[in-house]
């Protein structure tokens, strides 16, 4: 990636303008450009756009919220060092996508760290951050960061905030 690509991300706003947006992805462009900023109004995610600065385009996007994990869902040696609890409190990256014009030069680790980042730093308490990966492409993705596959759901992923919070010191 140049050093003279200025970009920012910000929550999505009526201002952004989403319908250019294609990724190569077809539910991924819909969710961005028809549901996204239904979602945020009705407090059911928080999405998150990567705009170029110079252009205004929307490049890239990430949505969070939470979501309850089945402790038995969880591997045994995670489970095992954690209170008794029927579900752990966790976040949900529910989609991260980077356009076609832009993928490859390091974009989508922008938006995974920006959303593991806020994440952290969010103060509703959450044991992990949980994916759910589209396909093997997107699993390989996550699994780079040290994501961890459920045992019996091998495109559903999280990575622990003790991990992550290691991350960011």
């Amino acid at each position: 990636m140049s050093d003279s690509f200025d970009y920012s991300i910000e929550p999505l706003g009526s201002h952004h303008n989403r319908a250019a947006f294609s990724c190569g992805s077809e539910s991924l462009d819909i969710y961005l450009q028809r549901q996204a900023r239904q979602d945020a109004r009705k407090y059911m995610a928080a999405p998150y756009v990567l705009i170029e600065k110079n252009s205004g385009a929307v490049i890239g996007y990430y949505t969070l919220s939470s979501v309850g994990i089945n402790m038995g869902d969880l591997p045994p040696e995670i489970r095992k060092k954690l209170p008794k609890y029927p579900a752990a409190p966790a976040t949900l990256l529910g989609r991260l996508a980077v356009d076609e014009k832009y993928q490859g030069k390091g974009l989508g680790e922008i938006l995974l760290m920006d959303a593991l980042y806020k994440s952290l730093k969010n103060e509703i308490a959450s044991m992990a951050v949980v994916v759910d990966a589209k396909d093997d492409k997107a699993r390989s993705f996550y699994e780079r960061y040290d994501f961890i596959r459920f045992p019996d759901y091998p495109h559903r992923l999280f990575l622990p905030m003790t991990v992550i919070k290691k991350m960011f010191k």
